[in-house]
């Protein structure tokens, strides 16, 4: 299967071993995709590298935007503006919640749900307009800078965010009323790609579907890191493990994302959004290594550096890359179908796997 394939989600190839219908095995060949970003880091600077962090899940390059940042800051010992603080709070968790969309919508899509795949696009379009009047731009980003954002929101940011929050419960009754309850969907993914949590935890399963096993692990309230010790939010979780949990535990976590939005809305101060820093950042000889809950599990940043204007070394710690792991446990024993179901269900994004 792959690596052009319409349920592959990009140039990636899983060759099948079958037995009739029956999956017996699952071999991953990945690399189609390989852009050397890890190398490319040690020949820019740290802030010319924040463009290229967008490619990486370029569904939620806001996240990918703030993980990288922050571990450049931790260097440097930088403190942020508490205004730019909770302006990457709202893009973070607004990138999180398009990042859920496209899943949902693409799932739905890959099991022939073909009028299920609007709603969720369509309410991500409103994400992305709303990136647009921060940025100019709706997909790569680059919004996130070392010691702040690039710029302040527009006047009509807020009453923007304001009607899409309001809209979006409606948004997520509709998916529901199409996607979630549909029982021909149901009997596609219901103990469908099963996997445990002794299981998911020993191949290093993070984010929405090692919740889905059960364990609240979120590093937004196991290991804060910004300001998000200052948000009220649940950490939903679902104990089946299999493709159905993994579908449902997304828009389970889109409220709670809106939650810590509004929050965040309501509490935003005024004041700069970029703390005073060299125009040539070097930082001090060192390494670091800094996290964060990406919208596909935990998304890692080490940086060394030697004291220069470049990175000595970078490296990515990528959750599809980790998560597409247990991809060959999870289809074995079903059937060709059932693998399709289960891959969808894992959310990758070959960007971040081939890095």
């Amino acid at each position: 299967m792959g690596p052009q394939h319409p349920s592959t989600h990009g140039v990636y190839r899983a060759v099948l071993t079958l037995d009739g219908e029956t999956v017996v095995g699952v071999r991953n060949v990945v690399g189609y995709l390989h852009r050397g970003l890890e190398k490319l880091a040690e020949d820019r600077t740290y802030t010319q590298f924040i463009p290229y962090t967008d490619r990486l899940d370029y569904l939620a390059a806001m996240l990918n935007n703030l993980g990288y940042v922050q571990a450049v800051e931790k260097l440097l010992e930088i403190q942020v503006p508490e205004r730019a603080e909770y302006l990457r709070v709202i893009m973070a968790e607004l990138s999180r919640i398009a990042s859920h969309y496209v899943m949902v919508a693409s799932m739905a899509l890959d099991l022939s749900g073909w009028t299920a795949w609007f709603p969720p696009f369509r309410d991500r379009e409103k994400i992305l307009d709303l990136f647009e009047m921060t940025c100019g731009s709706r997909l790569t980003l680059s919004y996130m800078r070392i010691g702040g954002v690039a710029a302040d929101i527009p006047p009509e940011f807020i009453p923007a965010l304001q009607s899409f929050l309001k809209e979006l419960p409606r948004g997520l009754e509709e998916i529901n009323g199409l996607v979630t309850g549909n029982e021909i969907f149901q009997a596609r993914c219901r103990g469908v790609g099963k996997i445990d949590l002794e299981t998911a935890l020993a191949y290093g399963v993070t984010g929405p579907n090692l919740r889905a096993c059960g364990l609240p692990f979120d590093l937004r309230k196991v290991q804060p890191y910004g300001i998000y010790d200052r948000f009220e939010f649940d950490v939903p979780t679902l104990n089946n493990g299999d493709a159905y949990d993994r579908f449902v535990i997304r828009l389970l976590e889109i409220e709670q994302s809106a939650r810590i939005i509004a929050q965040a809305l309501r509490d935003l101060p005024e004041g700069p959004v970029l703390a005073k820093v060299p125009r040539v950042i070097k930082p001090p000889e060192g390494e670091v290594y800094h996290q964060i809950e990406g919208a596909k599990g935990i998304l890692g940043f080490y940086v060394v550096s030697d004291g220069s204007s470049k990175p000595y070394r970078l490296h990515i710690h990528s959750p599809s890359f980790v998560n597409l792991g247990a991809f060959p446990l999870m289809a074995a024993g079903g059937t060709v179908q059932d693998a399709v179901a289960t891959l969808a269900s894992i959310d990758i994004v070959l960007g971040e796997v081939d890095r």
